[in-house]
């Protein structure tokens, strides 16, 4: 109990202390993620006269809300915004002993529904090609029809990241029931139309010259691209079902 009351008696905390009480839960998160969800309203820490942010125990709990709601629940931010809203009205409440707003009310996700938090992509992954061969068993013949159709691409500096793998894996299953890389290219095609519809929304947003315009256009990316995966998702699981029937 000392040990909260000093806590609470600090100053508050800069944005690198939140990350740091953060990342053990959420690892994540950045700098960059505050910064938007600060943006979108969702916090309001204090400033200091020289602009610095100073977080709060209650803005960080807040945070933790925000980020488990989108881990577990898929939730897009504008419902998290609203749950948030009700807990200041008082609709919700935070129960005793407990530090995390209770949700006013709970969504059922749809089953196979992606996280936008699968799109992050700022980890630093580097797999050499000999590496991605070996964890997808696969041969180099194999990586090099991939490579040349365009299904495996390599970083700037020739490496390959963890995407690359499960790709190559699930390629090389799919080959087991006769299907060659040059028929998954119908596949590349599809995601590439999806991406460039996303950019067509996005786009605009990330030339704003309004602050945090950037982070803002990089949300909606993430966001608009799990909700196209979980609607691709489920339309095969259609058409697969509507052929079986046939």
């Amino acid at each position: 109990m000392t040990a909260v009351r000093q806590q609470q008696a600090q100053p508050g905390m800069s944005i690198g202390s939140v990350l740091d009480r953060l990342r053990p839960d959420f690892p994540d998160v950045t700098i960059s993620k505050i910064r938007f969800l600060e943006a979108e309203g969702l916090i309001s820490p204090e400033r200091t006269p020289s602009g610095y942010r100073r977080f709060s125990i209650a803005d960080c709990e807040r945070l933790r809300y925000v980020l488990t709601a989108q881990r577990d629940q898929y939730l897009p931010l504008k419902v998290i915004k609203e749950q948030l809203e009700a807990i200041d009205r008082g609709v919700a409440t935070v129960g005793a002993g407990d530090s995390s707003p209770r949700r006013p009310r709970t969504l059922t996700v749809a089953p196979g529904e992606v996280s936008p938090e699968e799109f992050l992509t700022d980890r630093e992954v580097r797999i050499s090609r000999d590496d991605l061969i070996a964890r997808a068993g696969i041969d180099e013949k194999f990586l090099g029809e991939l490579t040349r159709g365009g299904l495996v691409v390599p970083g700037p500096a020739g490496f390959f990241d963890e995407d690359a793998v499960t790709l190559a894996r699930t390629a090389r299953a799919m080959s087991e029931f006769g299907l060659e890389v040059r028929h998954l290219r119908a596949f590349k095609l599809a995601a590439d139309r999806e991406a460039g519809l996303v950019a067509q929304i996005a786009g605009p947003v990330a030339k704003s010259r309004d602050a945090g315009a950037r982070d803002r256009a990089e949300e909606m990316v993430r966001e608009l691209a799990a909700l196209s995966l979980t609607l691709h998702t489920c339309l095969v699981k259609s058409a697969v079902r509507g052929a079986l029937d046939r």
